[in-house]
């Protein structure tokens, strides 16, 4: 009874990695490391390797399954798609309906995040300027560069899985944000909103790959410039703010460009915009103080 307590518990905090991965600026990682699964989750994906396929293919199932940590991924990911496949109709009810105050929430999320990133450093050096200059410059030249609606070619929904689902692992930097730089976030979410099963079978046929090839390489990134990466994370989503910025028009070259709200050719909605601007921000801060009174409960 006590692991099946312990595995409905696991299954709990993936409904909250779901959650956070529909929405962009929250990251899935940040949920694992505050719940306390961060290192099993690194540890579980870094098992799934050549000797763990090899007992696969040759009949042995259970030393497999032991291997890969298998009850709790399976939990884990259990709860991560029951809580993607509830928002996403939400969400792109949302994106459609209410675009305004949605973007206006997204800003709020992904500025608070450098803060609570940095914050979260110790060692501070001038020379951290450089990564965080190098990740804002990044993020703003691919919002500006990426046009509004980008291929819709399964070969590119494979990518953004294998990309997109790295950031799952990554503490700062969520999948649906990485979705939006590549102009697939509506995309994606409307698949899993239809049940489009040809994309979604190839998304996460690209987010399977994706996690495997470059879960150690992430790992072994963290370890040797763990500050240096979130410096750059932290400069990337400040860049990004470019993409998320509620009032945008749209050239004739495909590409959106954000404008005041006076330049805005529909409906501002100041009002509504700085309320969920707010409410973004203080999500984010309460994710933070949550993090903190778990610690402090576990001492």
């Amino acid at each position: 009874m006590s692991k099946l307590r312990h595995y409905l518990l696991v299954t709990v905090k993936g409904l909250c990695m779901g959650a956070a991965d529909v929405i962009p600026g929250v990251s899935g990682g940040t949920i694992a490391f505050i719940t306390g699964i961060y290192g099993e989750l690194v540890e579980s994906i870094k098992s799934i390797d050549l000797g763990a396929i090899k007992l696969l293919f040759t009949g042995k199932f259970r030393e497999f399954w032991l291997k890969i940590n298998g009850n709790f991924l399976l939990a884990l990911v259990l709860g991560i798609l029951i809580s993607i496949f509830s928002l996403a109709k939400v969400m792109q009810y949302l994106l459609v309906h209410h675009p305004i105050p949605l973007w206006s929430f997204f800003f709020g999320l992904i500025l608070a995040s450098p803060i609570y990133i940095i914050k979260e450093v110790e060692s501070k050096k001038l020379i951290h300027l450089i990564p965080t200059i190098v990740g804002i410059a990044v993020g703003v030249f691919i919002c500006l560069i990426s046009p509004t609606e980008t291929t819709e070619a399964l070969w590119f929904v494979f990518l953004c899985g294998a990309i997109g689902i790295c950031a799952m692992i990554l503490p700062g930097i969520s999948g649906s944000f990485v979705l939006l730089l590549l102009g697939k976030y509506a995309f994606i979410i409307g698949a899993v909103s239809d049940l489009n099963i040809p994309v979604l079978l190839v998304f996460a046929a690209g987010a399977v790959i994706g996690i495997i090839l470059f879960s150690n390489f992430l790992s072994w990134l963290l370890k040797k410039a763990y500050n240096g990466t979130l410096f750059f994370l932290s400069g990337l989503m400040i860049g990004s703010l470019v993409k998320v910025w509620p009032w945008k028009k749209l050239l004739e070259s495909g590409v959106d460009r954000p404008v005041l709200p006076g330049e805005y050719s529909g409906d501002p909605q100041l009002i509504q915009a700085l309320i969920w601007f707010a409410v973004g921000v203080l999500l984010l801060f309460g994710i933070e103080y949550l993090a903190k009174r778990l610690k402090s409960a576990k001492q």
